[in-house]
């Protein structure tokens, strides 16, 4: 009976915790309450500066420019997680960002996306049990997970699919 109870409990709390409910630093150092992106569809995505797929920060950039606004915004979270292709400082990832491919999407402090260290954030993204919809194991440097207006997690696209895949603007035009 207790087993009942406490798989009763933890469906309460994964439902009562969604992506509003975390706060996070920006990759200036500033706290920021994800609260703030209520009514907007987010695409959450870990970045790397030293990666095969660094070349999507472009693209990312251009789906922002295209999309973003009041309904819609793009938050990177660069990770050094995968073959040390994050190796830099928040100050060397913003230069970097900006110089190469005029991010001006937000971006945030870097952090863990899997392991013993995973953020907070990337535990919800990632295990059905807190999220309530699936276990998407990040996999490599610019997978994507996608939030409705909600707070709720959607979906998520593989590091391999391209910002503009059909799969995520057809999702931010809904």
């Amino acid at each position: 009976m207790s087993v009942i109870i406490f798989s009763a409990l933890s469906g309460l709390q994964s439902q009562d915790t969604n992506f509003h409910s975390f706060t996070v630093e920006t990759i200036d150092g500033e706290e920021i309450s994800l609260e703030e992106f209520k009514g907007k569809k987010v695409l959450v995505v870990n970045v790397a500066s030293k990666c095969g797929f660094t070349k999507q920060y472009a693209d990312l950039q251009k789906l922002y420019e295209e999309y973003g606004g009041d309904d819609f915004t793009i938050i990177g979270f660069p990770a050094n997680n995968f073959l040390k292709q994050e190796p830099g400082t928040n100050e060397d990832i913003k230069e970097f960002c900006t110089l190469n491919y005029g991010v001006t999407f937000p971006m945030m402090a870097k952090i863990s996306v899997k392991g013993k260290n995973i953020h907070p954030l990337y535990k919800w993204l990632t295990i059905k049990d807190n999220n309530g919809v699936m276990d998407a194991k990040v996999s490599w440097n610019f997978q994507k997970f996608m939030i409705d207006e909600n707070g709720m997690l959607v979906g998520m696209a593989s590091p391999k699919t391209k910002p503009f895949d059909k799969k995520v603007t057809s999702w931010i035009s809904k």
